[in-house]
């Protein structure tokens, strides 16, 4: 690759990053010519050790990147699950108050059966004594009535006597 001020540049001995300086390793040892009638091969030392030391100097700033990322995602998690749990306490508090809320309605109406059951016993008795009062009150008006009817017809016979007796 050539850069602008017309120089040949090869992207290996600059590689960006922990990843492109590995991949700049196993470039330089996959390409590195054989030993004959061997499995070892012929490497520059220079050029490995420069990718090493490469790898060197960016592995920690690579880990102390990674930690942060880390960190953040615990941070992450840790406000996720303390969100969680905030949505299920206020969800738990919610239900408690709508069974509590319930509970207090059914017993509302079991009550209010009762008041009306209550009711209707008194409102039947209080109809009860009612009509036995009436019924005294026109029992002892009969009785008067009767007196009086005789009183009348007493009064009327009397009258037709001296009507009689008159000439």
């Amino acid at each position: 690759m050539t850069a602008p001020d017309g120089t040949q540049h090869d992207d290996r001995r600059d590689p960006e990053g922990l990843t492109g300086i590995l991949e700049a390793l196993e470039h330089a040892v996959s390409q590195a010519r054989a030993m004959p009638m061997s499995s070892s091969v012929l490497v520059n030392r220079a050029e490995l050790l420069d990718l090493l030391d490469q790898a060197f100097a960016v592995l920690p700033t690579q880990l102390t990147e990674a930690d942060e990322v880390l960190a953040g995602a615990d941070e992450v998690l840790a406000d996720a699950r303390a969100r969680a749990e905030q949505v299920i306490a206020a969800a738990r508090a919610r239900a408690d108050e709508l069974v509590a809320t319930e509970q207090v309605v059914v017993a509302a109406r079991v009550r209010a059966d009762e008041i009306v059951a209550e009711a209707e016993r008194t409102a039947v008795a209080l109809r009860r004594d009612a009509d036995d009062y009436c019924d005294r009150q026109l029992a002892d008006f009969e009785i008067d009535l009767g007196k009086v009817l005789a009183q009348v017809q007493a009064g009327r016979a009397k009258l037709a006597d001296r009507l009689d007796l008159e000439p």
